[in-house]
């Protein structure tokens, strides 16, 4: 990626990095009704998630198996029916995931305690230790952006992460 060039005006050059983020002018009252704002947030956040999601630990797993990992990591030991319920998705997709992830030695498979038909899956210290770097990998990534914004800008996100958890959790 190249640098780009912002002349001073007093003969001086300075290099300007294009992903430096870009203060955008106040919005409009148009772009602050409930359809606008919709479309413009959507995008905005399908976007900063595929960025995010792009910073992945050593194993480099795809997102349907890191997701499977980050579940576990929060609820601990579940089974494989409980994992698709979470994950929308049908059981034997999650079967063939969770047998790719033992493979892999993220995960493991241990009889049910009280149900003998089931397993329940629950992360190996290698799943543990994906978990973390993942994680740690996309803090790193997520504060150097933050960083480059004024605290103005930091504080505006910080109320909409607010807003944004209350929309997802209604």
């Amino acid at each position: 990626m190249h640098d780009l060039a912002v002349h001073s005006g007093t003969g001086a050059t300075a290099p300007v990095t294009p992903t430096a983020p870009i203060t955008p002018p106040p919005p409009t009252t148009k772009q602050c009704r409930p359809g606008e704002l919709a479309a413009e947030l959507r995008i905005g956040i399908f976007r900063s998630a595929r960025r995010l999601r792009a910073e992945r630990g050593s194993a480099d797993l795809p997102d349907h198996q890191y997701s499977v990992l980050g579940w576990l990591n929060v609820n601990g030991p579940l089974t494989p029916g409980a994992l698709a319920e979470m994950q929308h998705v049908q059981p034997p997709s999650m079967t063939r995931t969770v047998n790719t992830l033992v493979e892999l030695g993220l995960v493991q498979k241990a009889e049910h305690p009280t149900d003998g038909r089931q397993v329940v899956v629950s992360l190996t210290d290698s799943g543990v230790r994906e978990v973390k770097e993942t994680v740690r990998r996309r803090d790193v990534w997520l504060t150097g952006r933050l960083a480059q914004l004024t605290a103005g800008e930091r504080a505006t996100l910080a109320a909409a992460a607010q807003l944004m958890r209350g929309i997802a959790a209604s």
